[in-house]
């Protein structure tokens, strides 16, 4: 490999799915196409849980949720009932790429890959990502950059104001809105600000995955054939590949290009009520049993009978009332085991309404991860390995629903997004490549900019040689 300095743009796309891209609809999406036939690509295993937070800062950190110590959007902040956190910057105590290359004095660009707020300084310039609260907060670096993004494109846009909803034609204009105002930012920022590594991450994708799903899918029960949104996501994936194919254009030839996802995208079948089910075994007691569906709250909890209790979401969370840790815990220490084995257990043993095994995967996370800081769930759970979400509402009369307890939702994620690389100094010539995770972006893009990877990075730099 040549010696000299490439330029590397990453391109990355919260949620893309690797069988729609490498196989359903590869002829219609020519640029990605193009970039797969020159380069290597193959499904990129996520993190567990396999969700944005901590997903991406898993990529460009190379350390696993555990080294990181955020296990999702919200995290316990002590081992009280109720004290959460939600993930920021602030969090991230693990050098990012970015980082690593202000420090060897390259500039880079970063454009909404979470958590990025608050904003913090590097060398180069940054707009935050989706989890900002609004645009009246500082939510770039430098500071003034703020102002001339809003002058030049006009009012930035973070994310679609709820994608959980029934009012599909609002989505959809406001996740094209979202694109465009997007890719015109980047295009802005490539044009007009030096860099060496330019990163931005379009969550458009996620979004349409999670609205329009089931309006594609037709093993999603919902699915109705002919309905106006079926080629929603198809011609949303069009559309994205015409926008890369813009930016393409505004690259030197001497650019390195990766296209990335966080994680993929699967049918979602429906929802496991976790605490339903806590209850109906005996390891959950409420002072009274509701008269509907409702959200659990503490205060209904009797918690000098209670030994487990979950959180809702696309997986499970499931966390022990220990003795000597939570402040009514019953679970003797010794017993902490036991009950996480019992647990597994049972939570793989679930059926649908048929009596047929669903295929849950239950993990613990001192099991998966090189360390555990901070506060981790005491099991993590993948209802029916992602084809089912974790409903956290209590007082329903099974614990098999279809529906949502937040919203219209028809798509979970799956376990591997995507990896796609083209160097103009290497002639890969479309290899498929196996064995990738998360991890092993960071390297790779270090090792292309000839910066020495930190020996404390747990992937390795992605080549050929898993050619399948």
């Amino acid at each position: 490999m040549s010696n000299k300095k490439n330029k590397i743009c990453v391109i990355g796309l919260d949620c893309a799915d690797p069988k729609l891209v490498f196989e359903d609809w590869k002829d219609d999406l020519p640029n990605l196409k193009n970039l797969m036939e020159k380069g290597l690509y193959g499904k990129l295993e996520s993190s567990i849980p396999a969700i944005t937070v901590p997903a991406w800062m898993s990529m460009v950190t190379s350390k696993d949720p555990g080294q990181l110590g955020f296990y999702g959007f919200r995290n316990r902040k002590n081992y009280s009932y109720d004290e959460m956190s939600f993930a920021n910057s602030l969090m991230v105590k693990e050098p990012t790429v970015w980082d690593i290359v202000s420090k060897n004095g390259g500039r880079s660009i970063i454009v909404g890959v979470p958590p990025s707020y608050p904003i913090k300084p590097l060398n180069g310039h940054m707009i935050s990502c989706f989890l900002t609260p609004s645009t009246d907060r500082a939510f770039t670096y430098p500071a003034s950059l703020k102002e001339e993004i809003q002058k030049k494109v006009g009012p930035y846009l973070l994310d679609v104001l709820n994608f959980r909803t029934d009012d599909k034609d609002h989505l959809l204009e406001q996740i094209y809105k979202l694109m465009e105002n997007r890719f015109q930012t980047v295009s802005y920022l490539m044009e007009n600000k030096p860099w060496d590594l330019f990163m931005f991450v379009e969550m458009g994708v996620d979004r349409i995955h999670h609205g329009f799903w089931e309006f594609m899918d037709p093993k999603n029960p919902k699915y109705t054939a002919g309905n106006p949104y079926e080629n929603a996501i198809k011609d949303y994936y069009i559309a994205l590949d015409q926008k890369i194919g813009a930016l393409l254009e505004k690259l030197d030839k001497d650019t390195v290009i990766m296209v990335v996802s966080d994680h993929g995208a699967k049918n979602m079948l429906g929802g496991i009520c976790i605490n339903d089910w806590l209850i109906q075994n005996g390891y959950l007691t409420l002072k009274t049993e509701p008269a509907e569906p409702v959200r659990l709250e503490n205060d209904q909890i009797d918690w000098s009978k209670t030994m487990a209790w979950g959180s809702g979401g696309y997986y499970g969370r499931l966390f022990l009332n220990v003795e000597g840790r939570e402040p009514h815990g019953i679970i003797k220490k010794k017993d902490y085991e036991k009950v996480r084995n019992e647990l597994i257990e049972k939570l793989e043993a679930i059926t649908d309404e048929n009596g047929t095994n669903i295929g849950t995967k239950v993990f613990k996370p001192d099991e998966i991860y090189r360390s555990v800081n901070n506060i981790a769930p005491d099991l993590i759970i993948y209802f029916g390995d992602l084809n089912w979400r974790s409903v956290g509402i209590v007082g329903n009369p099974k614990i098999w629903v279809y529906e949502n307890d937040t919203g219209p939702d028809g798509a979970n994620h799956a376990q591997h997004g995507l990896f796609i690389r083209y160097h103009p100094d290497e002639s890969a010539e479309g290899k498929e490549v196996e064995g990738m995770q998360l991890m092993d972006v960071a390297p790779t893009i270090l090792n292309d900019m000839h910066i020495k990877v930190p020996k404390n990075m747990r992937g390795k730099k992605i080549t050929d040689k898993h050619r399948k």
